[in-house]
């Protein structure tokens, strides 16, 4: 009686690698360091006044080395009111009045601290409204 070892075939699945890998993931990978990022936001309802102050921004974080990541334009918030054109006899005719406001954003990678205190300093026009976050 002669038996032939039998052979046993195993099934293995094809591990697939993630489609989406994230920021931090790709920069271990490379050997760089993901530390601090100060995120800018400047908001005004005049362009020209925005584009002015985001460019002095820009100049003050140049002045110490830092990375910088934008001016990002971000989509124009528009308000519109509509209003009454007339209290008592035209009271169908009606008047349109909006607001635009235009919006910004920097992102500033690992700033020193030199970088951080000359921003603070910084005097921006008024009717700019300007938003920091650490993340």
């Amino acid at each position: 009686m002669t038996t032939e070892p039998e052979t046993k075939t195993k099934k293995t699945k094809a591990v697939s690698k993630p489609k989406a890998v994230h920021k931090t993931t790709k920069a271990k990978e490379k050997g760089e360091e993901t530390g601090v990022v100060l995120r800018i936001r400047v908001r005004a309802y005049e362009n020209k006044i925005l584009d002015a102050s985001v460019k002095q921004i820009i100049d003050t974080a140049m002045r110490y080395d830092a990375k910088i990541v934008g001016p990002i334009p971000l989509p124009t918030e528009i308000k519109k009111y509509t209003v009454n054109r007339a209290s008592f006899i035209y009271k169908n005719t009606r008047e349109q009045f909006e607001i635009r406001v235009h919006k910004r954003l920097i992102d500033i990678i690992n700033p020193g601290a030199k970088t951080i205190e000359a921003l603070t300093n910084l005097s921006l026009p008024s009717g700019v409204d300007i938003d920091v976050k650490m993340l």
